[in-house]
């Protein structure tokens, strides 16, 4: 009687769990496939990374100065007295110092790109996110994982991969 009870306890059970699972609706996206279309998204990325690289020939510049600075206190270091060369040692260093704070302030976690990121590429995400929870909305989705990020799935199959619709929508 006991066995019996435990069995019919566990059918209905797993006929339970099964159908909780059967009922979600998952899907999911390739949000680089979306926001590579996207020509407002892909002019801001230019535009940020030509930023980029200006910024960082400057910051370059700026090191080979202070290289060369350096290579002409080691030539010169024997003929200066104490004094001088404590100077130059302290102009290289502030120099050095003044260039770091100035990678830091325009590639630092706050800085000045991280800034421009956001007013350029936020709002185009924000679209994409709100577009994507409006589709799940409206078609009763429970889950839309992203296939390119890597937190997203291993294995999906393609015919769960709603991106073409989400770019349609997009269009709308």
């Amino acid at each position: 009687m006991r066995i019996r009870t435990f069995l019919l306890i566990a059918v209905f059970a797993i006929a339970g769990f099964g159908s909780s699972l059967s009922a979600q609706k998952i899907a999911s996206v390739d949000m680089e496939k979306i926001l590579g279309s996207i020509t407002e998204y892909q002019d801001a990325q230019e535009q940020l990374d030509q930023l980029a690289a200006k910024w960082q020939q400057d910051i370059s510049q700026q090191y080979d100065a202070i290289k060369g600075m350096y290579s002409k206190y080691q030539a010169e270091q024997v003929l200066l007295s104490e004094d001088q060369r404590t100077k130059r040692e302290d102009e290289i260093i502030a120099k050095e110092q003044s260039v770091q704070k100035m990678q830091r302030e325009r590639f630092g976690p706050e800085g000045a790109l991280f800034q421009r990121r956001q007013e350029l590429v936020k709002p185009i995400q924000d679209a994409v996110y709100e577009a994507i929870e409006n589709y799940a909305s409206t078609r009763g989705y429970d889950f839309i994982f992203d296939r390119a990020g890597s937190a997203g799935i291993i294995f999906a199959n393609d015919t769960y991969d709603k991106t073409d619709d989400i770019l349609r929508a997009l269009k709308n």
